[in-house]
């Protein structure tokens, strides 16, 4: 038996020879790398749950969801605030009439049917120095400014084409001015329906549109 055996170990596990096999670590670069990329792993994931929590906790999870639904409620309010705007009736509108044409009569004819679609009547005559003969269009609506978004809109749908334009008067009553080009009122049925249009804007969508296409 060589000294390099062990006792009591023979046999199969006897060892001859003057060398000693070599005793080596397992090598652990595997589980190194293994335990390494576990850790980022185990790390990630609990930073992304911390994340979840605070989500939770704060309300910013649902940040996309009601940004989304924000923008088109903006939209929306923004598109029913013009349909909704102060626009006054034209019962509480007060129309002075002049006829600035050569041809006599126009301004009461005109007056008459104003007053049958609604509106109120002040003054009816002749228009003054100042746009007597001197009117080429259809008329002019001439009303204080802030009239400009509100009865002169609602008056231009009885006369389409007619100038609009402000003066510093203090009263809130318009003028209707008659010009050169005037013949008529626009008919009934359509400035019904101008008027119909400017109070209510895009009341219903347009052919092919879908309600709340991209929200």
């Amino acid at each position: 038996m060589s000294m390099l055996t062990p006792p009591g170990m023979g046999g199969q596990y006897r060892i001859t020879g003057d060398k000693y096999p070599r005793m080596r670590r397992p090598r652990r670069r595997g589980r190194l790398v293994f335990a390494v990329v576990a850790s980022v792993a185990a790390i990630g994931l609990i930073g992304w749950g911390t994340l979840q929590l605070i989500d939770v906790f704060t309300g910013r999870g649902k940040t996309s969801a009601t940004g989304a639904k924000a923008v088109c409620a903006k939209g929306a309010s923004a598109s029913s605030t013009a349909a909704a705007r102060a626009l006054p009736q034209p019962g509480r509108i007060t129309v002075n009439v002049f006829n600035a044409t050569p041809r006599g009569g126009l301004a009461k004819t005109t007056a008459d049917e104003l007053k049958k679609r609604g509106f109120q009547i002040g003054t009816v005559g002749n228009a003054t120095k100042e746009y007597d003969k001197k009117v080429k269009g259809v008329g002019i609506l001439l009303g204080p400014k802030a009239s400009a978004d509100t009865s002169l809109p609602v008056l231009g749908t009885q006369l389409a084409n007619a100038e609009r334009r402000t003066d510093a008067r203090t009263n809130a009553a318009v003028d209707l001015i008659l010009g050169d080009g005037f013949s008529s009122l626009t008919s009934k049925a359509d400035a019904d329906k101008a008027l119909a249009e400017l109070t209510n804007p895009d009341a219903s969508p347009s052919p092919g549109t879908k309600a709340g296409k991209g929200c």
